[in-house]
């Protein structure tokens, strides 16, 4: 065999079933042995839950045990159920069925529909959302399209809780679940699209599921056949079936007893869809006799992290917590956890953006970091930031701040203002600009109070509520600013942003963060009304947002950093207070019995850690107004005061920076901003320290682009510099 036959690509396929075995530890090793009968695994964050059951399959098949075709494995995303489809051919297990609920329900349903109903299977909707959409007109009810994405995610919950029109307003009151209209309107809605699906002839996700239940209650005949193919079941990432699918579950099995279930408790994230771990937390009970087995080395997270993670779930109450699971590390020591106090927004995403920039200079790839916040309107100033410290990002399940529909949509709302001045009546009773901002605004959804709940409507608030605190720095910065001012800096913020998606340091909100990993994870922003979210109200929500935390802490394998900041922007009031999920676990903050002296992290406020002065009022070079938008901080001057800038070296600098972007394979932004460009042309820095004084130039950009570009501002070739060294 060559030496790429043995790599991590190409593994060597064990020769014999007990060679399957080899590398598995105790409990790992008991799961694979357990191939009859009801089995619980219950297996926390990073102890190799998919190695087990991969293994055990393998096992079973290896040793005649189990037949290839009578396995059924079960997860939820496409993605999970490729790689345990790869797992099971290199351990020498091919055949073997790994697929999620709705593709086995899906091909169940196309075989068996004609014998069952007759004829062809409806065509299968792609997007329910244009069908909602019909059916909120044909009941002459208007919905925005924020609204159509919520109301459309609700008939999704109502369909897999098994809940019919009729029942959706006294099911949502009974839940304590905060529907996104009126919910006798929902369910109006609810039941016009229903119809509307059986006029068209068309069925959704949902249906495969609901019609394959269906189906295999009222044909015996047809249950029986698919019940002989199919003898044994795994079900992977158990916690999140929802009731829908357990009951198709239920129907697979009969009356048998082969199945064997994974998940953990504690990473039920997803309720808000029908996820529940009830099917989990009963498992013993609807199966007295079944073999359990609790899964806790932990070998992606260092003791350190896993220590905090265990305090995180130690201070957890409710059934979910009365079943989490003490993660053992199996990794060697590393860095504690740090903890960091930022005085503002802004200074948090530039002291994360030096961090990460530190990181990567000491040899952690950009590609294994991430940075997790709670929403996605949060992304915007990580972006900013990490593209003035020359890091590339890449987003995971969000679209660019500026490239969102809804910030689009203002953008368009408040330039039309700006032009028609005051010839616009829905400015009439604005006396300032943040006036005139809300009222534009206003039209395209926000108002003063945020809306109850998640979800789409939710999202669009929080974007458009950052445009509306944009316009107050930008007031404060601006005396006199005008709408048209306003719609400029919208221009310059999202010019500077246009840059292809590249490999780099991931931004994601800690949902879209789940079953990935990182060496290095850096989860931002946790302050109280953001970690807990403002509308998580009830135990039970706050208990999901604790759990969503402890996702985030066990993404990290090495490096883990938590960081708050005590106001929104510079100068504001220091009247937040950190989540208190943290307390006891972070230094300073109480104590609890599962934090052991140091191994707590290191706690710091910004100010003094050493890095930096404390940040003051940065005043404007030309009038000394403070200055308090990141813009007009980084030029060193109000927007509107007189600009000294060579317009011509302005131009020479852009010309050099497309250049370098495209030798180096990165953005224009990751060389220089366009911010940064503007302030070293108004300053024309003719030495290495007046050009590292320019906000965006730290030490390694001085370094690697210094010589250039002083180059330049003295009138030369913009290689001159470079060639001299």
């Amino acid at each position: 065999m060559t030496a790429a036959t043995h790599s991590t690509l190409f593994p060597q396929v064990p020769e014999t079933a007990d060679a399957v075995l080899d590398g598995l530890d105790p409990e790992q090793r008991e799961v694979a042995l357990a191939l009859t009968g009801p089995v619980c695994v219950l297996a926390g964050a990073g102890t190799g839950k998919t190695r087990a059951i991969t293994h055990r399959i393998a096992y079973g098949v290896r040793s005649g045990r189990l037949q290839p075709a009578s396995v059924l494995a079960v997860t939820f995303t496409n993605r999970a159920a490729g790689e345990m489809r790869g797992r099971l051919r290199q351990l020498g297990a091919g055949g073997v069925q790994a697929r999620t609920f709705h593709s086995a329900a899906l091909r169940q349903l196309q075989f068996f529909w004609p014998k069952a109903v007759g004829g062809e299977l409806p065509r299968l909707l792609e997007r329910k959302i244009q069908l909602v959409a019909d059916a909120a007109a044909r009941c002459r009810i208007r919905l925005d399209r924020n609204e159509l994405r919520d109301v459309t995610g609700e008939i999704e919950w109502a369909k897999v809780t098994q809940t019919v029109p009729a029942d959706y307003p006294a099911v949502v009151a009974k839940a304590h679940r905060d529907a996104p209209r009126d919910p006798a309107e929902i369910s109006q809605i609810y039941a016009m699209y229903e119809q509307l699906k059986r006029d068209r002839s068309v069925i959704d996700f949902e249906d495969v599921l609901l019609l394959t239940v269906g189906i295999l209650q009222d044909r015996h005949d047809i249950a029986d056949q698919i019940r002989s193919q199919y003898q044994h079941f795994v079900v992977d990432e158990y916690q999140d079936v929802s009731p829908l699918q357990q009951r198709l579950l239920d129907l697979w099995l009969g009356d048998r007893d082969n199945l064997c279930v994974v998940g953990d408790a504690s990473q039920t994230i997803y309720s808000f869809t029908g996820a529940t771990p009830d099917h989990l937390l009963n498992f013993r009970t609807r199966h007295p006799g079944a073999t359990v087995v609790k899964l806790v080395r932990d070998y992606r997270s260092t003791p350190q992290v896993v220590h905090l993670a265990n305090g995180l779930l130690s201070q957890a109450r409710g059934r979910a917590a009365d079943h989490r699971l003490e993660l053992v590390s199996q990794r060697d020591p590393g860095p504690d956890p740090g903890y960091t106090e930022y005085a503002d927004e802004p200074t948090e995403a530039e002291g994360t953006a030096r961090r990460i920039r530190d990181l990567i200079a000491a040899g952690v790839p950009a590609g294994e970091i991430a940075v997790l916040y709670r929403i996605n309107a949060q992304s915007e100033v990580y972006e900013q930031a990490l593209a003035d410290a020359g890091v590339p990002y890449q987003l995971r399940g969000a679209e660019r701040f500026f490239e969102r529909q809804e910030v689009r949509e203002a953008g368009v709302a408040l330039r039309g203002a700006a032009r028609a001045g005051g010839n616009d009546s829905l400015l009439d009773d604005a006396e300032d600009l943040p006036a005139q901002v809300r009222a534009v605004l206003s039209t395209k959804g926000w108002n003063p109070q945020p809306p109850a709940g998640s979800g789409a409507v939710r999202d669009r608030w929080e974007s458009l509520a950052a445009l509306v605190r944009l316009a107050e720095d930008f007031s404060r910065a601006k005396s006199g600013a005008t709408l048209s001012d306003l719609v400029a800096e919208l221009d310059e913020r999202a010019a500077a942003q246009h840059a292809p998606t590249v490999q780099g340091v991931t931004l994601a909100s800690l949902h879209s963060a789940k079953g990935l990993e990182w060496d290095a994870v850096f989860l931002v922003g946790l302050t109280e009304g953001m970690m807990p979210i403002t509308y998580a109200k009830t135990d039970e929500q706050i208990e999901e947002e604790r759990r969503l935390l402890y996702v985030g802490v066990t993404r990290a394998r090495l490096h883990l950093s938590l960081s708050w900041a005590l106001s929104r922007s510079p100068g504001g009031r220091a009247s937040r207070r950190p989540s208190r999920f943290l307390k006891g676990l972070r230094p300073g903050s109480g104590s609890l019995g599962t934090v052991a002296s140091g191994t707590s992290g290191g706690f710091e406020r910004a100010a003094a850690a050493g890095r930096r002065k404390p940040r003051g009022p940065v005043l404007c070079r030309v009038c000394g107004t403070t200055l308090t938008e990141a813009g007009a901080m980084k030029l060193m001057r109000c927007e509107d005061c007189p600009s000294d800038m060579d317009e011509g070296l302005y131009e020479r600098l852009r010309d050099w920076r497309a250049e370098q972007a495209r030798e180096l394979g990165q953005p224009a932004y990751c060389v220089f901003t366009d911010k940064t460009l503007m302030a070293i042309a108004e300053r024309v820095p003719g030495s290495g320290g007046e050009l590292s004084s320019i906000s965006g130039v730290g030490a390694r950009k001085l370094d690697r682009f210094g010589p250039d570009v002083l180059a330049i501002c003295a009138g030369e070739d913009r290689g001159a510099g470079l060639d001299e060294d």
